[in-house]
């Protein structure tokens, strides 16, 4: 899609929302499938820039404002859906903000943050799942998934160590697959999609990919976002988990650390859409899943 203007989101306000028109605007952050504006001190704007990306606001809409009030953490619910216009071919979303900094800059060290962490999944895996397989993104099986080990990786953290993580990745892929009920996940938790606030964790974003299935890719966020050490409290508090359900959340949890760390080297290296400054929150994302081998 064409670049989006600070001036179209003020038309489109004035349009449909012209209650907020006067509130101050200023840019936020660019997504992976939407940009974000700042509407005054509480809301956002959201705009589409990708393909899917209308869709996905569609099913946000639809789901978020009725499992929000039920989630001990704050998230980003849809407040309003913008129609396509003139001015915008495409839906568009007024939602509450979230308050933070993204994990990403801001790193989880508090350690009461695995209690939280693990209360909010219990919460949302509780959820009755009210979207198909199809509408929020991939069923998210670890078999079916795939992860590049690339040499700038071992590079990065030496051949030794990545190829302990593609046992772990190995080991992961071939545990028996879920078998319970669909679970509404996330499934999409690393760093850039929490937030933080004093090093404690205290919301959760970009529910994009949110769809019903395994558990297992959200409870790998027991070793992708929380401090070395708050693995056993976070299980503590989530409940139960059974072995292979663990052996598939520790598999996803290399893959997470695996994209992170490669999307820091892509942009340390200039490829566009890198990432380099999540090249720190990668290297420790690993390292927690390497210490528990």
């Amino acid at each position: 899609m064409d670049v989006i203007e600070d001036e179209l989101v003020h038309a489109l306000l004035r349009a449909q929302r012209p209650d907020l028109a006067h509130l101050p605007l200023r840019y936020a952050a660019r997504g992976w499938d939407n940009e974000l504006w700042r509407v005054g001190d509480e809301l956002a704007v959201r705009v589409p820039r990708t393909e899917r990306a209308p869709e996905l606001l569609r099913m946000e809409h639809r789901v978020l404002p009725r499992i929000a009030p039920r989630l001990p953490l704050p998230v980003p619910t849809p407040l309003y859906l913008g129609e396509p216009s003139a001015l915008f071919p495409q839906p568009w979303s007024v939602v509450a903000w979230v308050a933070g900094e993204p994990a990403d800059r801001a790193e989880i060290g508090d350690e009461d943050s695995a209690a939280v962490l693990a209360v909010f999944l219990r919460a949302l895996h509780s959820e009755e799942p009210l979207i198909s397989q199809g509408d929020g993104g991939p069923g998210c099986r670890i078999r079916h998934a795939s992860c590049e080990f690339s040499d700038d990786l071992v590079e990065l953290i030496g051949e030794d160590q990545v190829r302990r993580l593609e046992d772990i990745w190995r080991y992961g892929k071939e545990a028996p697959e879920w078998s319970g009920p669909p679970v509404l996940a996330h499934n999409d938790l690393h760093p850039a999609n929490v937030v933080t606030k004093g090093g404690a964790l205290c919301g959760v974003i970009d529910f994009g990919a949110l769809a019903p299935g395994d558990p297992a890719r959200d409870l790998a966020a027991a070793w992708s976002l929380l401090p070395s050490g708050a693995t056993s409290a976070f299980f503590a508090h989530y409940g139960e988990v059974d072995p292979a359900t663990m052996r598939r959340a520790h598999g996803w949890a290399v893959h997470i650390g695996v994209f992170v760390t490669q999307m820091a080297i892509n942009g340390l290296r200039g490829i566009p859409g890198g990432k380099p400054g999540w090249l720190a929150a990668g290297r420790k994302a690993l390292d927690r899943v390497l210490a528990v081998c």
